[in-house]
């Protein structure tokens, strides 16, 4: 049974110690999870970013059926990179580059929209195997770097997690080719992650335009839906969401 550690103090803070312990283990924020092997990252997790296997396939370097052979191959082994090389579905260096990106795009989100440190689970290992391990201070510095690069172009970082809208603007303008393939898929729903994986981009370039779009006046997080009565038709009051229940579901979804 794996052991949980309590993890006090900040995600930045944690990571830190963890590199200093040369730990290995799985780091839990409110927006992401690092995997580490040796105080190296391996790999990162966020809702707010598309991972690896979501942009492989979308983006046509792996077909769906490949992606999912070497997880269901060589999955239990922490061995899909190391599967997808030797099955000649990638060359090394693609894995390499594809898998950085994906770990330095979800290693952002994770820090800039992850809160509390929830937990860290010593000896846990990602599925996908070590593909280029990279040092915490590296992952940081880039993280604090794509931060203020966004913060320059729009301050606002409701951009990079909420349904966006168009707002029109003052008139039709001419945008580049990349930014106007973005702001088409802006339709009152997507995030920035969904709109990232439609169009098969990683996610920071995603949110580069994004907020470039939002600096112009173009696109606005969407106002939240309309408020529903709490009765229905019967006069039966809805119950709030067990979070107990939630949480011990998605410890469970953890875990496998």
């Amino acid at each position: 049974m794996t052991t949980v550690a309590r993890a006090d103090g900040s995600a930045p803070e944690l990571l830190d110690r963890l590199a200093a312990d040369r730990a290995t283990g799985a780091l839990s924020t409110r927006a992401g999870i690092f995997y580490l092997s040796a105080g190296h990252v391996v790999h990162v997790e966020s809702p707010h970013s598309p991972d690896l296997g979501e942009l492989l396939t979308r983006s046509g370097a792996v077909p769906p059926a490949g992606w999912w052979e070497a997880v269901e191959r060589a999955g239990t082994r922490h061995r899909v990179g190391r599967h997808l090389v030797d099955s000649g579905r990638l060359t090394a260096g693609a894995l390499e580059l594809c898998q950085l990106g994906a770990l330095f795009d979800a290693a952002y989100c994770a820090l800039a929209h992850g809160g509390t440190v929830l937990r860290f689970r010593p000896g846990v290992t990602h599925w996908l195997g070590a593909v280029r391990p990279v040092p915490v201070a590296t992952v940081l510095h880039e993280s604090w770097r794509r931060r203020e690069l966004l913060h320059r172009i729009w301050p606002d970082p409701a951009v990079d997690t909420a349904p966006l809208t168009r707002t029109g603007g003052t008139g039709p303008v001419a945008l580049p080719p990349r930014r106007a393939r973005t702001l088409a898929l802006v339709d009152g729903v997507r995030t920035a992650a969904q709109i990232a994986l439609a169009s098969a981009h990683r996610t920071f370039h995603t949110l580069v335009e994004l907020r470039r779009l939002a600096a112009d006046g173009l696109v606005a997080p969407a106002p939240p839906p309309p408020a529903h009565p709490a009765t229905g038709a019967g006069g039966a009051a809805w119950d709030e969401p067990d979070t107990a229940l939630l949480r011990r579901l998605l410890d469970a979804l953890e875990a496998l």
